[in-house]
């Protein structure tokens, strides 16, 4: 954990781990007293899963809308190129967008056999394995953020043959610049196309990734507040 830079003073993993461990060990403590002020904070989230949801089915209908254009394409002689790189993507992004909200859903697998030998190993088991998923989900959506990060310093570019227009490249590159710089940046962005920055696809994954973190926390601190799973529609009983 050398590279895991200070952020207002303190460790990266300090603000990863401990400070979500803390809050979780402080709803346990605190129980259901917490719940009234934690509940909408809990619709928000609900409603931040749901969206991730709706994203992540928009990308899987653009699945379907380049694999029938690339269909037409054949049939008429068009050529269509980079649509098997975009389709690629877009199943990137509906794969990670998925996470957070088919785990609300239970849409996960969950082994629960011995979740259901008595109330203790339920209760206990449960706190744990969720535990466990989040600070294994944190380190992947570190990692991911970090992997965006590096695509991006080194400029990796598409080994196929999909092309997008340069000022979508500058636009979505806007967070990264002071706002200051903003309307420069557009200003100087051409219309041209170029290969696309691998970075740009690679988002879906820091987001879905990040966001399934993020309701893996949550789950945990429901547990801990209400005594109960909020994932009751499990894949496999």
């Amino acid at each position: 954990m050398t590279d895991w830079a200070p952020v207002l003073g303190l460790p990266l993993w300090v603000w990863l781990f401990i400070l979500p461990s803390l809050i979780a060990t402080a709803c346990y403590v605190a129980g259901p007293r917490l719940e009234p002020r934690l509940r909408p904070i809990w619709r928000a989230l609900d409603v931040l899963y749901l969206a991730s949801g709706c994203l992540s089915a928009v990308f899987m209908v653009m699945i379907l809308l380049l694999i029938v254009a690339q269909m037409i394409a054949r049939w008429t002689g068009v050529t269509l190129p980079g649509t098997t790189e975009f389709a690629g993507y877009a199943m990137a992004g509906t794969s990670f967008f998925a996470l957070c909200h088919a785990l609300t859903r239970g849409a996960h697998i969950r082994v629960s056999i011995i979740l259901n030998a008595n109330a203790f190993l339920k209760r206990w088991l449960d706190l744990f394995a969720v535990f466990g998923a989040a600070v294994i989900a944190t380190y992947f959506a570190r990692y991911a953020i970090k992997a965006n990060g590096f695509s991006a310093l080194l400029n990796d570019r598409t080994q196929g043959q999909d092309q997008i227009p340069e000022w979508i490249v500058t636009l979505l590159s806007l967070p990264s610049r002071a706002p200051g710089e903003w309307g420069s940046a557009m200003a100087g962005a051409g219309d041209g196309l170029v290969y696309t920055p691998l970075w740009i696809p690679q988002l879906a994954m820091s987001a879905g990734t990040v966001l399934l973190a993020i309701a893996l926390w949550d789950t945990l601190c429901r547990m801990a507040v209400t005594g109960t799973n909020p994932i009751v529609s499990e894949a496999v009983e």
